[in-house]
Order: structure tokens, then C-alpha cells, then sequence
């Protein structure tokens, strides 16, 4: 069932890029896809009455992968956050500096322009 929310939340972010003409509804767009994928990659590690990834002294290994969360996709969420928020932050920047030389934020204006 959470697959199928990513799924939907990656064709609404899909959505946005292809069909939307404002570079604000763009940047939206790619947010829900950014999120769409980070919540598949935490659906990827996760694991039902999983335990958390940290080995105490005296437990067995073994025992230990078999039953705990895989904490690699965590990590990789952790940083792709990290990274979308500093995309989203130029992303704003430049839409700023072309609506403040433009006056327009419509894609299909903007592709009109010369030079």
C-alpha cells in the first residue's frame, strides 16, 4: 500500500514538471518527486518488527541482520535531503533573478527570449 503512495506522489510530481508552465509549480513538482523517491528508499529498508542497526556486546551477528532494519537507505535519505534542499534553495535563487530581469516566471514566455 505505501508503494503505491510513492507511486502516486512520483506521477504528481511528474505531473507538475511536464504539464505545468510556471517555474514556481516546477520546482514544487520536483520536490514531490524528490520526496516520492526518498520515500520508496525508506520503504526499501524497511522491515516489519525490525530492530534498529545497532549490535550490542554479547548479541549473536547473525541473529542480528536477520532481524534488524537495513540502515543503508536511511543514510542515503539522510543525504539526498541534505542535497534536494540545497537544489531547491538555487533552484529558488535563480527563479528570483529571472522574474527580477524578466518580470515573468511562465516557461513559455521565457522560451521566446533571445539572448
Amino acid at each position: 500500500m505505501m508503494y503505491l503512495l510513492a507511486l502516486l506522489l512520483l506521477f504528481i510530481g511528474l505531473y507538475g514538471l511536464l504539464v505545468k508552465r510556471s517555474l514556481v509549480k516546477k520546482i514544487l513538482g520536483l520536490l514531490i518527486v524528490e520526496h516520492a523517491v526518498n520515500l520508496f528508499l525508506i520503504l526499501v529498508g524497511y522491515r516489519s518488527d525490525g530492530l534498529p542497526p545497532i549490535l550490542l556486546p554479547g548479541e549473536d551477528a547473525g541473529e542480528f541482520v536477520r532481524a534488524s532494519v537495513d540502515p543503508l537507505p536511511q543514510a542515503l535519505v539522510l543525504t539526498s535531503i541534505v542535497i534536494g534542499l540545497g537544489l531547491v534553495m538555487l533552484m529558488v535563487a535563480l527563479s528570483l533573478r529571472i522574474h527580477e530581469r524578466h518580470g515573468t516566471l511562465d516557461c513559455s514566455k521565457l522560451n521566446r527570449l533571445k539572448g
